[in-house]
């Protein structure tokens, strides 16, 4: 089966939210994903891309050259060894005592994971949790970053209907614990999201939620309507607090 591909394979953990983005990023590298797991908070890809063919004529010509070397090193070596018959004395002891140089052990990359952003770690968050709705610091957090992962403690200020839809909803979010009487902070949204798009957990998970419920907020950055003063995010888990 000399035509065989043979592949390498490669696994990466991602929170959920971003895996187009990592696909996109192995795909440009020659990866090729080929089966996708999904969790609550992250995902498993698994990718494969063929080997590179080795060049085995190359190599068995260095390494017949490399044979005859060593065969006429071993015969030099001979040929001196009988014209030296004294030897440089200790030498026999220091080599004894000398330990043999162990090679360091090879290490497996591991995919970085990528850090969440909360208030305690990204001071620039944690001002823009203080802000007004329409400060210019959403539009700057926004671009900034795009498509990576937030968290903080927050409340539904409205839920309603998205268009038509009876299970589909729109849901305006606010940080802190005052729900549709909260005045300060970005107006976050979820945009056409079900129930069970919030991926809701926790130690008592209602079978539906409403205006002033509080919870933990995981999601992933999108874009900022200055026109409405909206900041779009989408969840990627929420959690009953």
């Amino acid at each position: 089966m000399a035509d065989e591909i043979k592949y390498e394979y490669k696994t990466v953990q991602t929170v959920r939210g971003t895996d187009s983005l990592v696909i996109s990023k192995m795909q440009r590298d020659g990866w090729e994903l080929v089966e996708r797991g999904q969790g609550r908070l992250r995902s498993t890809l698994e990718f494969r891309r063929p080997k590179k063919p080795q060049p085995w004529l190359l190599i068995g010509a260095a390494a017949a050259a490399l044979v005859t070397l060593a065969i006429v090193i071993g015969v030099a070596a001979a040929l001196s060894d009988e014209d030296e018959k004294t030897d440089v004395p200790g030498s026999s002891t220091a080599a004894a005592g000398e330990k043999p140089a162990t090679a360091p052990s090879p290490t497996t990359a591991e995919p970085a994971a990528a850090e969440v952003i909360t208030p305690r770690n990204n001071p620039e968050f944690a001002t823009l949790l203080k802000a007004d709705s329409c400060s210019e610091a959403n539009r700057n957090f926004a671009t900034r970053h795009k498509g990576q992962t937030i968290a903080f403690d927050g409340s539904i200020v409205d839920m309603a209907p998205h268009g038509n839809y009876k299970t589909r909803y729109d849901f305006l979010l606010s940080p802190g614990d005052e729900g549709p009487n909260t005045a300060v902070g970005p107006n976050f949204k979820y945009e056409d999201a079900g129930i069970s798009d919030l991926e809701l957990t926790g130690k008592k998970i209602p079978a539906t939620v409403g205006e002033g419920d509080k919870f933990r907020f995981i999601a992933v950055v999108g874009e900022y309507n200055a026109a409405q003063c909206l900041f779009f995010l989408d969840p990627v888990s929420t959690e009953v607090r």
